[in-house]
């Protein structure tokens, strides 16, 4: 589908997660809000009034073939966003999918195929990638400063047995499968540190303790960990815990090289910090901010009102401007299909392991389901 200046996008899920991406594109002067859709037609209509916006869908396909869109965006809970990404990518419609990609290898494999055989491009909106911290030592990294990486923790640890019960996909998709169901807040940051691939996973969990509201235990284990083995040869902790009674850590990050190491900070406080060791005489942490100058981008330095009051650390609105700049301005989207798949995968090979009594297990690579090189 042929785009002009101004990207028209459609956001499906509006009246849900959807809603977090109005402001990025209302804010955006390359993009129009054209149309949005949802099941939950009253709250659709509210929602719609307090952006101007005219297209309401109650029925996805609806929008994709009436509304006009060049692009649209699935905030709409996990089991909907392949089979949603791929009828839009075989409409030449670009898509922004929240995470994760997919909810099975099968279904993964199919929406490789159908991203690589479309006009359109695809972005999976792993927002976690564009936090401040994780973006500059991801500078840190690429000019070199922690020489051969080779070690990282990536945590997610939300208690999350309440919002189980008011969004009850999540009871299934979530908390009703064991292994790590929700990989990519944790992994990916990490795994662009690295720019290599999970070839092998092996997933083990520390057991049962709470029940739903019905007295069903979750099948899910209490605690998570996944580790990761590298493309390279290096290991990567992935710890997942959304069942354990305990306040919000939001995520924590580690990060291991042969002449630097980075630890972010916990829930309990503290400020992240780094070591490198061309710029210190001993061994002493830093604070990771005295970095900032130096190595973050000017539209980082000084964002625009609008990243600094979106969600999630700002990643919300860099997410929504890498995509259309991805899409006006001809670049290669950073979390593209391939780098979706490669968030996505371990976690769902992770589910076979834990049930195989968390043996190790090869990673699919989703290049060879297209015919591509790894390296390309």
């Amino acid at each position: 589908m042929p785009v002009t200046d101004v990207l028209k996008v459609g956001i499906v899920g509006a009246a849900g997660r959807g809603a977090s991406y109005f402001a990025p594109f209302l804010a955006n002067p390359r993009t129009r809000l054209e149309a949005l859709c949802d099941i939950n037609e009253g709250r659709l209509r509210e929602t719609a009034a307090g952006v101007g916006v005219q297209k309401l869908y109650k029925d996805y396909e609806e929008m994709l073939e009436e509304a006009g869109i060049d692009a649209v965006v699935i905030g709409t809970p996990m089991p909907l966003h392949a089979p949603q990404a791929i009828a839009a990518l075989d409409r030449g419609i670009h898509v922004l999918s929240e995470v994760p990609a997919a909810v099975s290898i099968e279904e993964a494999r199919d929406l490789t195929l159908a991203a690589a055989r479309s006009s359109a491009s695809y972005m999976m909106a792993e927002n976690y990638c564009y936090f401040r911290e994780n973006v500059l030592v991801g500078k840190i990294v690429e000019a070199g400063l922690f020489g051969e990486l080779y070690y990282g923790e990536g945590e997610y640890i939300h208690e999350l047995k309440g919002l189980n019960e008011i969004t009850r996909w999540r009871r299934k998709w979530q908390t009703g499968i064991n292994g790590c169901t929700y990989p990519t807040h944790s992994l990916g940051p990490v795994y662009q540190w690295m720019k290599e691939r999970v070839v092998s996973v092996c997933c083990v969990g520390s057991g049962h303790h709470y029940r739903d509201p019905r007295g069903d235990l979750y099948e899910q284990e209490d605690s998570i960990k996944m580790l990761c083995r590298m493309e390279r040869g290096g290991l990567v902790e992935v710890r997942l815990d959304m069942l354990s009674n305990r306040p919000h850590n939001m995520a924590y990050y580690s990060l291991q090289g042969t002449e630097g190491c980075y630890e972010s900070s916990r829930g309990t406080g503290g400020q992240p910090v780094i070591w490198l060791a061309s710029r210190s005489s001993g061994f002493e942490w830093t604070p990771l901010s005295e970095f900032e100058q130096e190595f973050l981008p000017e539209e980082w330095l000084n964002p625009p009102k609008e990243a600094l009051e979106a969600g999630h650390d700002g990643g919300d609105y860099w997410v929504v401007e890498d995509f259309v700049r991805s899409i006006l301005d001809g670049r290669k989207p950073p979390i593209g299909i391939h780098e979706a798949m490669d968030m996505t995968l371990p976690g769902l090979v992770s589910q076979q392991s834990i049930q195989q009594g968390s043996c190790w297990l090869a990673v699919p690579d989703s290049r060879e389901w297209v015919g591509e090189n790894s390296d390309d």
